[in-house]
């Protein structure tokens, strides 16, 4: 993000902070999970359905698993999910968004009505059977809502692209014999960095509840703790032990609010 995306979100202290600061805190909790919880959240810690208290802080499960364990050690996956798959589709719907724009005429006409096509897809149904058919390991997961999520940034991108093809520099630019590339980076990527940091910002929320959905409905990885998971498993037991949806609940909520909070705050000050 450049020093310019960074001052736009510090202008709004109390929406752009919160948000910066509720992301931060949730990297740094995956980052040091290990540290944090050195129980694994797979093993039985303790009797099942155990109140939150002593030992179990956040309780314990249907099987008796941490469930402080498993929502510290589920932030990894699930922020790796919305990091992962918004990089990957934001750099494919640049792509797609910046030849469309910049070199117009009939790549543009098809690079848009494909894209026209990829959102007339129901992307979330979409994904549930993809991840049905080939299996919900966490890299089919990534790869697929990256795949499903890149039609917004290259319409977005484009727009951008053929605002700022038409100002004084660009000609200026083109007349020096720069090439459609480097006029892209050079010129107008800078200039859209903030639209683009919004869509990431907002992306990496939808990856999260996107992947959250997946484990909800047993569709996950089976091997990776997840706060879909964890809230898959307690929709049965949730009349009884109410801790096993809230906790990980909270985190999922606070997270992508963080990540719209990032976006609202980039798009209104750019």
């Amino acid at each position: 993000m450049t020093p310019q995306a960074l001052r736009r979100i510090g202008r709004p202290p109390a929406r752009a902070l919160a948000g910066a600061t509720l992301l931060a805190a949730m990297v740094v909790v995956a980052l040091s999970a290990a540290s944090l919880a050195s129980a694994d959240p797979f093993s039985v810690a303790g009797p099942a359905l155990a109140a939150p208290g002593g030992p179990h802080p956040f309780g314990t499960d249907d099987l008796g698993r941490d469930v402080y364990a498993g929502v510290i050690h589920g932030a990894w996956s699930s922020l790796l999910v919305g990091f992962a798959s918004a990089t990957c589709a934001t750099l494919i719907g640049l792509a797609v968004g910046g030849l469309a724009g910049i070199r117009g005429g009939m790549v543009d006409h098809s690079l848009m009505r494909a894209t026209e096509l990829a959102q007339a897809i129901p992307r979330f149904f979409l994904v549930v059977m993809v991840v049905s058919l080939f299996g919900g390991h966490l890299w089919l997961v990534i790869a697929v809502i990256a795949l499903t999520a890149w039609p917004s940034t290259a319409r977005v991108f484009r727009a951008q692209v053929l605002v700022t093809l038409g100002r004084d520099f660009v000609a200026a630019a083109r007349a020096s014999g720069s090439s459609d590339l480097g006029i892209l980076l050079r010129h107008v990527l800078p200039i859209t960095m903030a639209v683009v940091a919004a869509q990431v910002a907002s992306q990496v929320g939808a990856a999260i509840l996107a992947e959250a959905g997946l484990s909800f409905l047993g569709l996950g990885d089976p091997t990776v703790m997840s706060w879909g998971a964890l809230l898959g498993a307690a929709h049965q037991t949730i009349s009884e032990a109410w801790w096993i949806a809230v906790f990980p609940g909270v985190a999922l909520t606070l997270t992508v609010l963080a990540c719209n909070l990032l976006a609202d705050a980039l798009l209104r000050d750019r």
